[in-house]
């Protein structure tokens, strides 16, 4: 009896200490939201993927905040670019207890959606949603990791006019909150510029039949086409334009910005496609050609566009929690627009309205199946 009364005493003493030791981390989830099926798949992934590799390397750090071990997993959300299922997706990523969320792609899908996490207070930082009506929302959460199309469609009016030497340029969007936004401003700028705007021509995000507008716009006789949309319809539009024979170069936004426009548009575009992009070239950043190899040894894919925005965005949330020891988001996400954070992409500051200050912009030109830098600004 005694020997099984000293087991007994060593059980219960040894028991807690054992646990201790033994005690879970502290499971933080941050949320991506972006289209991982359809047509943008390809971005979806590509900014999914930017956040895993940050969170596969936060959770090689052992982090503790508050004084807790925690580990950080991703919660990752399917919107299907479409508005109603991205409405869906973030009321998920709340009810799932998401502490940040990264994303969503789309802009006509980010600014719907975005409501839904202030009302949550759960901050969202998106590196892609370019429409500037989405930091006019008076939203708090509510972040911008890039330039908006205010940026993006005046220095491609600027580029048209001053690099292309255009004088007559007609204008194509698909109606999607982001294609809109980027081609208003387009307009409004090559006016300002000195150049004559023959035609507008509208389709859609699911178009792949753009002869009858096109028609249209080759009898206009424009010396450039912009294009607010996305890369997959402009590689459709790129086909078209060489059947019509029609040479006039086409230029966009971040949209059409992408490596897969080469292979979508079968060589049509190559030499006649200039897009603007947020930020600058990822091999001239520091550190940009190592994350480039980490991403290719971690995923055997190559680095699309935004994943290094996504990376970015993932590590500063987690400096913001740093800083404020708490991964609670009301006392975190203020920190994200009073305090600059350190990044691969530079300092990271947001203004009062979300914005990131002074994001660079880089124009590109489609050269065989790469884009090209030309200038940063």
């Amino acid at each position: 009896m005694k020997a099984q009364h000293l087991a007994l005493v060593a059980a219960i003493v040894v028991g807690p200490l054992y646990m201790s030791s033994a005690r879970a981390d502290t499971v933080v989830k941050i949320g991506v939201a972006g289209p991982l099926t359809g047509s943008l798949a390809q971005s979806g992934k590509d900014d999914e993927r930017g956040v895993q590799l940050a969170i596969n390397e936060l959770n090689a750090q052992k982090i503790s905040i508050g004084g807790e071990p925690v580990s950080f997993q991703i919660d990752s959300q399917d919107d299907q670019a479409d508005p109603k299922v991205g409405v869906t997706v973030a009321q998920r990523l709340v009810d799932d207890g998401v502490k940040a969320v990264i994303g969503h792609y789309n802009s006509g899908v980010t600014i719907p959606a975005a409501k839904i996490y202030n009302d949550a207070h759960i901050p969202m930082i998106t590196a892609t949603a370019s429409n500037p009506q989405l930091t006019k929302l008076g939203f708090s959460y509510v972040y911008r990791l890039g330039a908006n199309d205010n940026t993006m469609g005046a220095r491609m009016a600027v580029f048209a006019a001053s690099t292309l030497h255009a004088k007559r340029v007609a204008v194509i969007d698909d109606r999607t909150a982001y294609g809109t936004g980027v081609a208003d401003v387009f307009v409004e700028a090559a006016k300002k510029a000195g150049l004559e705007v023959v035609g507008r021509e509208y389709t859609n995000d699911k178009a792949t039949d753009f002869k009858a507008i096109l028609s249209n716009i080759k009898a206009e006789k424009p010396d450039a086409i912009f294009y607010g949309g996305y890369y997959t319809q402009a590689g459709y539009l790129g086909r078209q334009l060489r059947s019509l024979d029609v040479n006039a170069p086409l230029l966009g936004g971040d949209g059409i910005c992408a490596p897969d426009v080469a292979k979508l548009s079968d060589g049509a575009l190559d030499g006649k496609l200039y897009c603007a992009q947020g930020g600058v070239p990822l091999n001239s950043l520091q550190g940009g050609d190592a994350f480039r190899d980490k991403f290719k040894k971690t995923f055997n894919a190559d680095v699309d566009v935004y994943a290094p925005a996504c990376y970015t965005a993932a590590l500063t949330v987690v400096k913001a929690m740093q800083q404020a020891n708490s991964t609670d988001p009301l006392k975190f996400a203020p920190l994200l627009k009073s305090e600059s954070f350190a990044s691969m992409l530079g300092p990271v500051k947001f203004d009062a309205t979300g914005e990131w200050v002074s994001p660079a912009v880089t124009v590109y030109k489609l050269t065989g199946n790469n884009l090209v830098p030309l200038t940063a600004k």
